[in-house]
C-alpha cells in the first residue's frame, strides 16, 4: 500500500504500528520516526499542497480534524477524488481506537489490537499509580501564549495530568481547547505551569516570559520555580507517543513530591 499522513499524530500511529515502510508522503511538521525525513513533504497541515498528493497516487490518505483549519484538506480531498479517512481523538481510549482503525485499513487488524491493548494497558498501570496519591498538584498547559489556549477537561493533557499524579487546573472547562487570560490562570494559582506551545520548539521557549506577565510573580508556580518547558511533540500530539510524555510527566511530579 501507499499511504499519504497530513498530520503529525497519524504518521507517529503508523509508526507505532512499525508501518513507516508504508508511507510515501507527510506534511511539513512530521518529524518521527527519523525514517520520514527523506519522504516527499507535502506542506503544512494547515494548507497541504493536494495536487503534491495526488501526484504520489496513494491508497489511502490519513486526514486529522485535531486543529482547527484542517477542514480546508477535507474538502481538497474530495475535489480530488483521494481515498481518505479522518482521525480525530480528544482522549486516550479514542487513541487507542485509531490505532485499531489504521491497523484493520492497512491489513495488520490483529497487530493493531494488539498494540491497543498494551497502550490501554500502560495506561491503567498510571492510573493505579495515581489513585494512591492523595495531594495532587495542580497543573496548568499552556498551549499558546497569545491569546492563552489551554486545554479543558474533555482534552488527552487533562488525562495525562491524573494519571502522572496531579491535576489540570482548567479540569472544570467541559471543552477539549479553552481560551483564558492572564488574570483567570493567576485567580487558580496553578502549582506547576507546563509550557508547550503547539509548533514551538522548546529552545525557543522562554520562562522569563510567564515569569513577567503582571501579577504572575505572585503565582505558586513561580515562587517555587517550577515552570517547565515540555516537548509539545510528546503532549500535543494525540499520538502514541504521549505515553512518553506520561512517564515524563510522572516522573517529574514524583521527584517534586519528593522533596516535600
Amino acid at each position: 500500500m501507499r499511504i499519504v499522513s497530513i498530520c503529525p499524530s497519524n504518521t507517529e500511529i503508523v509508526a507505532y504500528l512499525d508501518l513507516t515502510h508504508l508511507l510515501v508522503g507527510v506534511d511539513n511538521y512530521s518529524d518521527y520516526p527519523v525514517q520520514v525525513e527523506g519522504l516527499p513533504k507535502l506542506g503544512p497541515d494547515l494548507s497541504i499542497d493536494m495536487e503534491k498528493v495526488a501526484d504520489l497516487a496513494p491508497d489511502l490518505v490519513l486526514a486529522s480534524l485535531s486543529v482547527p483549519g484542517m477542514e480546508k484538506n477535507i474538502e481538497k480531498l474530495q475535489e480530488y477524488g483521494l481515498p481518505y479517512i479522518i482521525l480525530n481523538p480528544n482522549n486516550l481510549y479514542e487513541i487507542s481506537e485509531d490505532i485499531r482503525r489504521v491497523g484493520k485499513e492497512l491489513g495488520v487488524e490483529k497487530l493493531a489490537d494488539r498494540k491497543a491493548d498494551q497502550f490501554l494497558e500502560e495506561i491503567e498501570m498510571y492510573r493505579r499509580k495515581a489513585e494512591k496519591i492523595e495531594n495532587k498538584p495542580t497543573l496548568y498547559w499552556e498551549w499558546w501564549p497569545k491569546p492563552i489556549f489551554t486545554p479543558g477537561g474533555l482534552n488527552w493533557l487533562t488525562e495525562i495530568s491524573e494519571l502522572s499524579g496531579g491535576e489540570n487546573v482548567f479540569v472544570d472547562q467541559k471543552v477539549a481547547s479553552f481560551q483564558t487570560d492572564w488574570e483567570e490562570v493567576k485567580k487558580r494559582n496553578p502549582d506547576h505551569i507546563c509550557m508547550v506551545w503547539v509548533g514551538v520548539k522548546e529552545e525557543k521557549m522562554n520562562p522569563d516570559l510567564v515569569k513577567n506577565r503582571p501579577g504572575w510573580s505572585q503565582l505558586d508556580a513561580v515562587k517555587n520555580d517550577h515552570i517547565h518547558v515540555l516537548e509539545e511533540s510528546l503532549f500535543c500530539r494525540p499520538s502514541p507517543r504521549l505515553l512518553e510524555g506520561l512517564r515524563k510527566m510522572e516522573e517529574l511530579l514524583r521527584k517534586e513530591n519528593g522533596k516535600r
